[in-house]
């Protein structure tokens, strides 16, 4: 009996240590990789400012050494209000829709069902650049409406990414064990009730993840709203280009925006994951 029960214990510490060993090394590698992310971003911005000082290259006019470099890069910059509110307006708007295209895709309904098997394979076929072009000049002609360009990127980028919202809800869902479910069935709450309470909080959970995701997803993909003159940070570069001819230049400048944006978003929805997993335990 002895001899059983220090085998138990002795495989218990053995566990103990794997599982501390997982953790620890999922955290070093996380750590590892934030350190070269932005080694990476260090590395591009002191490859830029180095290429300031030479002439030959045209780095001067996204220098801030210089007044025309000064002036470019507040006119590039300027074009940050516009990525962001578009960006966290479609997103927003996706998560209601894809939210609502799931539910049906979870009932007994087999039109439910069949509705959000349709909906999710034809938005996800068609690409978003195309889908842009018809909200902004299809949607007028078919609904005789007025859209701007605001409103029809915002549009457009939400209904592209709603499909794959509604499949990160469904899954979300249907990972929350059955059992909460019908707990809150017997304690006679409704539908809308247990969605609420019980299963939304549960499964956000698990869907936090691909969430943070998609919204980086959505601030990359707001750049294809340039091409309908919207004035986002793709835009005023483009723009620049053309008054400046020096694409190398600003375009550098474009990507190293995008890339410490991405990474700031990044790193906070890492810390939403980490609160909230926190909170939950």
């Amino acid at each position: 009996m002895t001899s059983n029960k220090t085998t138990y214990v002795g495989a218990g510490a053995k566990a103990a240590e794997v599982v501390k060993g997982t953790v620890s090394l999922n955290y070093s590698w996380k750590v590892d990789t934030l350190k070269l992310q932005n080694a990476a971003v260090l590395v591009a911005l002191a490859f830029v400012l180095a290429g300031c000082t030479g002439d030959q290259w045209g780095w001067y006019v996204v220098s801030p050494n210089t007044e025309t470099g000064r002036i470019n890069l507040s006119f590039m910059i300027s074009g940050l209000k516009e990525t962001l509110v578009v960006s966290l307006t479609a997103i927003i708007i996706s998560m209601i829709v894809g939210l609502c295209v799931a539910l049906p895709g979870l009932s007994d309904n087999k039109y439910g069902r069949a509705f959000n098997r349709t909906y999710v394979e034809v938005v996800r076929s068609v690409p978003s650049l195309v889908l842009i072009f018809w909200v902004y000049y299809g949607l007028p002609v078919v609904a005789n409406i007025s859209i701007n360009v605001f409103w029809a990127g915002v549009l457009a980028l939400a209904l592209s990414d709603s499909a794959f919202q509604a499949e990160i809800f469904r899954a979300g869902i249907q990972s929350v064990d059955k059992g909460q479910i019908e707990a809150g069935r017997s304690l006679g709450l409704r539908y809308v009730q247990r969605l609420r309470f019980i299963i939304l909080p549960l499964a956000i959970r698990r869907m936090l993840p691909p969430l943070g995701n998609q919204l980086v997803y959505m601030l990359k993909m707001s750049s294809l709203v340039s091409v309908i003159g919207l004035q986002d940070l793709t835009r005023r570069a483009n723009e620049l280009v053309v008054t400046e001819y020096r694409p190398l230049e600003i375009y550098t400048v474009l990507v190293l925006e995008y890339l410490v944006l991405i990474l700031i978003v990044s790193q906070g929805v890492r810390w939403l994951e980490r609160r909230f997993n926190a909170e939950h335990i």
